[in-house]
């Protein structure tokens, strides 16, 4: 598995952003999979993740009603559609690939990270 995200950058308060991972080894598809995001000096928190049949999707609570999980499995890509963005959601963001199937909310469960991309929503 290795991760690829994309798609951050620069929003005001209340625009949209779409966030892709791709695994470029196309290894992952059996994988649940899960966005995170970091704030230097804080600790990795949970925003969203999704089972490898994308029959389960967790968010977490300051995210949910704004952000969407999704994959393509076809492509190997799971995208993360942000919308109403507010200036907190500022972090740099991180897919993951969980060591299972089924989809999680702990750091732990994931084995493979990608590189991060940087989302600054202005206000």
């Amino acid at each position: 598995v290795q991760l690829q995200a994309s798609g951050g950058g620069l929003v005001q308060a209340g625009g949209s952003l779409r966030l892709s991972c791709a695994d470029s080894r196309r290894t992952s598809s059996n994988n649940g999979m899960g966005w995170f995001r970091q704030v230097p000096g804080k600790e990795r928190e949970f925003v969203a993740a999704i089972s490898w049949r994308s029959d389960n999707r967790y968010y977490g609570d300051s995210v949910k009603g704004r952000f969407t999980i999704s994959r393509d499995s076809a492509k190997n890509t799971v995208y993360l559609q942000m919308n109403s963005l507010k200036p907190e959601d500022t972090a740099v963001y991180y897919c993951a690939a969980a060591l299972w199937a089924s989809a999680s909310r702990s750091p732990g469960d994931y084995r493979y990270w990608g590189q991060g991309t940087q989302v600054t929503v202005s206000s």
